[in-house]
């Protein structure tokens, strides 16, 4: 920042450095001093004011930043000449965009550039403040003007540029292309093209327009010499050259690509498509669209004569053994994997070429299988074959097996490509339990023979054959890669949590790995450590979008219209996340839940929320939203492939190897659903608050105050579209809950949608206190509907409560449904509950009630009653239950732990190889640092750990059911005085 320093509001730089170098030293008190000398020498400087802005924003001070950036504002507005002052106008926009006040920094730059309309600096600023507001059509405009202004090409390109936008991420129109290139085409007949991106952009907005003869005539002109690197130039060509039907020119061009580049799997597959005459390949893509290439794509050859199939398969077959004949390095794997992918597309053309097949993956194993990455280099090719020629594969692998190389190192790796292609096939998971246990003990033991080969390894490296374990863990679901769901498996959330935590993850990878814990901290009363999960990935996303317009800017000013393009997408493509979606709802509520014992700071936190506002605006919305699904599933082992499965808890499904389901669409409308429903619940809340808050009957008043008949109608059309969304109307819905609250109906009616259940019928309960009309919805009048939601909460909890086992024999269990109960639709009820008392107790206003007011006073208040009494008690027996299991002794639960591991056939056999091993390491052979690993790790101290984390989870809960009961002590001294 202090490079841009000059004179600023008429200020010498000496006097402003001072400031900028304690601000870029984090030395925020001085710089405030230094600052507040300035002020004291000028204090009508808006610059002098917006540097103090700067950092008292700095010093976590936003409302006394805001103010002081509307005074320097203020002034701004008042004396003209100083709008020309870009350096005041630039600290205030970011001061305005830190305190997510951008559009007043808009708004600053906008009135300076109608009184300068010839500054370029100025308009460069609001050009700035557009893009961050991602106002693509203004973007377009003020470049535009700029253009005109200097007639410089990058203005002409960050217009068109914006035109993109418009096109792929707003809402224009693709006839918005041909002005872009129409202001192409006038510029370059002007002045030419100077830059390689500007004739890329050119490229692509000829491209999206089908247009390629255009543009292979442009890149074969004049203008194609701006492409410097050849390579690059014939991939363009290439792509036009296929995209406008011209397959055998664009075959050549590949070929030609080919080779100059031997190992480019990409141009490959180009290649292919075009002797194939498919257009798979290109279908979704255009030139500026970032290219991540699957390990295959699918083809169409349907369209092909048998003829012209064999013709193209030995033309391309002929090119290939001619790059693996000039091929100079052994490690290129192209040439070999480009083989495979011709026998991949006889097998889909023939069907009948299994066994050429087969054979050519045997010999790619012979030169390759020593690498890690064998496995995911075969594998698409493994998915054309029937199961009775995979298992011929692994068969004929396992033969050879007998012919390892020398090297030990070589040796090991394709012994383990061996365990994985049978993980990969699924052979492990169809064999008997005994040979299953087998194989796993003599991984063990090769992994354990192997250490030696690590023994000089430096720690940052990966140990030879540490892979071993990870197979052993997805065939006897245990062990360190995959701790973290193991812990999340038996309870022990706090382990699983701090597992996560070691990961270090930051960046992006807070959206793609979070999956590994959020859902079982959602569901868990660790509200410490979820409030931090939750705030620490919500900040990463906020600094992100922030940030992401910092980033495109940039990618404006250094002339990088592509990067534009993928920033914005990028942002647009996050900002969709189901998971970010699901975090931004759920933050807040659980917020609600940790203050729902005391009303007034939740109605503080409801305020702070608009009362539910907003949220009611993304149910509104998310019906239309088009959500993305970001997390890295391939890390999650083979026992829970989703967030949605884990076979520990069900039936496996009886897929035949690691299950790896595509259930975006299923999962869309499942996370849709649920955030649609748990959206509308802050505001549920609060008026389910009011609504108890302001109690009348038959137009009478209790403690002189009248209910809002609006409250009572929004509070039953959230009602109407809560029912809906569980699939009924608002009066089956309520027939629904009275029938089980009676008995008439078993609690399976609400199948697995429970928890939105019981909250139906908490607010169901609210709505009847000021409802006339509630008595027809299921003819139930509010003594009535208090009996019903009693009844529910009371009847499930306790039979949660006497069904569920001692955690250390049932992990997990019905433990989080409990928690869920006790946190959500109890402790809703209870915010009901104090709402009540605080309108029985006498108020300030003393008015005269009639004898109808009296007895609802009366028939209210007992049902007032029995609901504390009956909750409490429900309460006190959860409490209670948590209590007993913490007290088991230590002792008792880890000897049932261990002892359980070791009678579980294969993986108490693994445990005693590991056991055995760390008793007695050999130090000779294994070296200093693997011995003392070993010898640190206990069996015992394991189940320690996982006991204490049981603890520590029931511990918390016992906490959140006595703070519950503590509450609701107080209301029932409170009501007894009613």
């Amino acid at each position: 920042m202090a490079s841009k320093l000059g004179l600023a509001g008429g200020m010498p730089e000496r006097r402003v450095r001072p400031i900028w170098d304690a601000i870029d030293s984090r030395q925020f008190k001085n710089a405030l001093k230094l600052t507040t000398t300035l002020l004291s020498k000028h204090p009508h400087s808006p610059y002098a004011l917006a540097l103090k802005a700067l950092i008292l924003e700095r010093m976590g001070k936003p409302d006394e930043a805001l103010s002081v950036c509307l005074n320097a504002k203020e002034l701004l507005y008042k004396n003209e000449s100083l709008l020309m002052d870009d350096l005041t106008l630039s600290t205030l926009q970011i001061v305005f965009q830190r305190l997510d006040h951008l559009e007043l920094a808009t708004s600053c730059y906008e009135h300076a550039c109608g009184k300068f309309p010839n500054n370029l600096e100025l308009m460069m600023g609001l050009f700035n403040c557009y893009v961050r507001e991602y106002s693509f059509v203004k973007q377009q405009q003020v470049p535009i003007k700029m253009y005109k202004l200097v007639g410089e090409e990058r203005f002409l390109l960050w217009a068109v540029c914006s035109i993109q936008l418009q096109v792929l991420c707003g809402n224009g129109g693709e006839k918005l292309l041909l002005l872009a290139e129409g202001l192409l085409k006038k510029h370059v007949a002007s002045h030419g093209l100077h830059e390689p991106e500007a004739l890329i952009v050119y490229f692509s907005i000829l491209e999206q327009q089908a247009k390629y003869g255009d543009a292979l005539d442009i890149l074969g002109g004049k203008l194609g010499s701006l492409l410097m690197i050849e390579v690059d130039k014939l991939r363009i060509q290439g792509k036009l050259l296929a995209r406008a039907g011209d397959y055998a020119a664009a075959a050549n061009v590949y070929q030609k690509i080919l080779e100059l580049c031997g190992d480019d799997w990409e141009a490959f597959l180009h290649y292919l498509g075009c002797l194939f005459e498919d257009e798979s390949s290109w279908a979704s893509e255009t030139i500026n669209t970032p290219i991540n290439p699957p390990k295959y794509v699918e083809c169409k050859l349907t369209h092909l004569t048998d003829e012209v199939f064999d013709s193209c398969v030995e033309n391309a077959s002929a090119f290939v053994q001619k790059l693996q004949a000039e091929a100079s390095n052994d490690s290129l794997r192209n040439p070999y994997l480009s083989h495979l992918e011709i026998e991949r597309r006889k097998c889909l053309f023939r069907k009948n070429n299994d066994d050429n097949l087969v054979e050519a993956l045997l010999q790619h194993y012979s030169r390759f299988g020593h690498l890690a990455c064998f496995t995911s280099d075969v594998e698409a090719f493994l998915q054309v074959l029937p199961p009775e020629k995979k298992m011929e594969f692994l068969d004929k692998l396992m033969k050879n097996s007998n012919s390892l190389s020398v090297v030990p190192t070589r040796a090991l790796g394709q012994s383990i490509t061996l365990l994985k292609t049978q993980e990969l096939i699924g052979n492990m998971f169809n064999l008997p339990v005994a040979e299953l246990e087998g194989s796993a003990v003599q991984m063990a033991e090769l992994y354990c023979k192997n250490l030696p080969l690590s023994k000089d390894l430096d720690p940052q490296e990966s140990m030879h054959g540490e892979e071993l374990l990870s197979i052993v863990c997805n065939v006897l679901v245990q062990y360190k890669i995959l701790l973290l769901h193991l812990y999340s498996y038996f309870g022990a959330l706090p382990l699983a949590y701090e597992r996560y935590k070691s990961l270090d993850v930051k960046n992006i990878l807070m959206e793609t790995a979070s999956h590994h814990i959020l859902p079982q901290m959602l569901a868990s009363p660790l509200w410490a450590d979820l409030s931090n999960l939750l705030k620490d990935y919500l900040k990463f996303m906020d600094d992100h979008f922030r940030e992401s317009a910092d980033l495109t800017f940039l990618a404006y000013r250094h002339r990088n219209y592509f990067k534009v393009i993928e920033f914005v997408q990028f942002k647009e493509r996050l900002q969709h996340s189901n998971q970010y979606l699901v975090a931004r709802v759920e933050a807040p509520i659980l917020q609600l839940k940790q203050s729902a014992d005391n009303i007034e700071q939740e109605e503080s936190i409801l305020e702070s929320l608009k009362c539910g506002a907003d949220f009611i605006e993304l149910s509104n919305e998310i019906g239309s939203k088009s959500l993305t699904f970001n997390e890295d599933f391939q890390s999650r082992p083979w026992w829970t492939p989703t967030t949605e499965k884990n076979y520990l808890l069900g039936p496996f499904e009886g897929i035949s190897y690691c299950p790896k389901e595509n259930l975006t669409k299923e999962r869309e409308e499942n996370v849709r659903g649920f955030i649609e429903r748990k959206s509308l619940l802050p505001r549920m809340i609060y008026l389910s608050i009011q609504s108890a808050s302001v109690l009348y009957k038959d137009n009478s008043e209790i403690n002189g105050s009248l209910a809002d008949p609006k409250i009572s109608t929004e509070l039953k059309a959230l009602l109407e579209r809560y029912a809906k969304m569980m699939g009924f109307s608002l009066n089956d819905a309520i027939d629904v809950v009275v029938g089980v609250s009676r008995g008439l109906k078993p609690y399976e009616v609400f199948g697995s949608d429970v928890i939105d259940w019981l909250n139906f019928a908490v607010f169901f309960n609210a709505w009847s206190l000021n409802s006339h009309d509630s008595g027809q919805q299921g003819g139930e009048r509010t003594p009535g509907s208090w009996h019903v939601v009693n009844s529910l909460l009371e009847n499930y909890i306790l039979g949660k409560l006497r069904s569920i086992g001692p955690l250390i024999q049932s992990p997990q269990g019905d433990l989080p449904i409990l928690v869920k109960l006790v946190t959500e639709p109890l402790a809703w009820h209870g915010l009901v509950i104090q709402a009540c008392v605080r309108t029985f107790l006498p108020s300030g206003k003393k008015k005269k009630k009639s004898g109808s007011t009296d007895q609802s006073i009366s028939l209210l208040s007992n049902a007032v009653r029995d609901a504390i009494q009956g909750l409490c008690s429900v309460l006190e027996e959860v409490a209670k239950w948590s209590q007993d299991q913490i007290k088991i002794p230590e002792d008792n639960k880890i000897d049932l732990l261990v002892s359980s591991l070791k009678r579980n056939g294969g993986a108490g056999k693994v445990f005693n190889i590991l056991e055995t091993l760390a008793s007695s390491p050999n130090e000779t052979q294994l070296g200093d640092r693997i011995s003392q690993a070993l010898r640190s790790w206990s069996p015992v101290d394991v189940g320690r750990k996982i006991v204490t984390g049981q603890c520590r989870v029931l511990s918390e809960f016992w906490r959140i059911c006595e703070s519950r009961i503590k509450s609701l002590k107080t209301l029932k001294q409170q009501i007894a005085q009613v």
